[in-house]
């Protein structure tokens, strides 16, 4: 059996379901010892539910792997600073993180209250921050450690009532490339994955349109398992040259998405006025635009 995470301690956030379940049971699998976290909220971010967790844990441990749960909250400093503590005094260490947690509250922009762009944005980009952070001050100190965020196609290519969603998992891919840039002196790497899985964050896509049920049902060919192998290579010994990436998965399909360089120059030597920019500048650079897709319309084939 092969053990690409032999020895390492894992901590996988919102791991008692869907995609975070399926790394944190691979990664055991792999040799891995792992700190299942969740607080087993709704997807909306309400209520709270130890169940999921502990039966990852369960799972993992039936299978002979070790595991411990964690109910902390990644939204919380203190309590992402506790889930690095229950690593080191279950297991002894910590050499990798998943921030993989994660709730929706979709709504047309223009109709967004401050309260849906919070809890998003405390979650997703807050969360991976203080989890991160929690981490970074360890690696630091040992000279090694890999991280795993999970972005999304919503933030990188665009999507329809997911402002919140979306400006977050934008955040976590600049985030991550940040960390690896910073941290890469310490042997530290940072990689951010924008997965293609059905899960409950995904059942919440509208099917009431043709268009609608014709995605549902590409989506529900990508299941959340497909993601975990990826993760589980990131975070290996092996992957210590692979760092600052954006990958995503999509059924048995990777993906490696480039990241915002220039790739069009306009000059005069006299310098731009605004009657200039709007004859010259606007119109040579428009050929180069990027277009108003969303991630369904980039990729607009089924999963393979």
């Amino acid at each position: 059996m092969s053990e690409t995470l032999k020895d390492k301690v894992i901590l996988v956030t919102g791991a008692g379901r869907g995609v975070g379940r399926d790394i944190s049971i691979l990664a055991a699998s792999e040799g891995a010892r792992v700190v299942v976290n969740d607080l087993g909220v709704q997807l909306d971010g309400e209520g709270s539910d130890d169940t999921p967790a502990m039966e990852v844990v369960n799972t993992i441990k039936g299978a002979g792997g070790d595991a411990v749960a964690n109910y902390d909250s990644v939204a919380d400093w203190d309590a992402a600073h506790n889930m690095v503590r229950q690593a080191v005094d279950t297991f002894g260490r910590l050499d990798g993180v998943v921030n993989n947690a994660g709730i929706l509250r979709d709504v047309i922009f223009h109709k967004m209250t401050e309260a849906d762009w919070d809890s998003v944005i405390n979650v997703h980009l807050k969360g991976t921050f203080n989890v991160s952070r929690a981490a970074a001050a360890l690696f630091r100190k040992q000279e090694s450690g890999s991280m795993v965020h999970m972005t999304s196609t919503s933030g990188l290519i665009g999507a329809i009532g997911q402002a919140n969603y979306a400006a977050a998992k934008l955040g976590i891919a600049a985030l991550s490339r940040s960390i690896a840039i910073e941290m890469g002196r310490y042997n530290v790497r940072s990689n951010a994955i924008a997965p293609f899985a059905f899960s409950r964050m995904t059942d919440s896509i509208p099917t009431d349109t043709e268009a609608g049920q014709a995605r549902m049902e590409r989506i529900k060919k990508m299941g959340a398992e497909k993601v975990a192998p990826l993760v589980v290579a990131l975070l290996s010994d092996k992957a210590s040259n692979v760092s600052g990436q954006i990958f995503s998965a999509r059924a048995n399909e990777l993906f490696l998405f480039n990241q915002p360089r220039p790739v069009r120059a306009v000059h005069r030597n006299d310098g731009w006025t605004p009657k200039t920019v709007l004859e010259q500048a606007l119109p040579a650079m428009s050929g180069n635009f990027t277009p108003l897709e969303r991630s369904p319309e980039v990729f607009c084939w089924d999963p393979i």
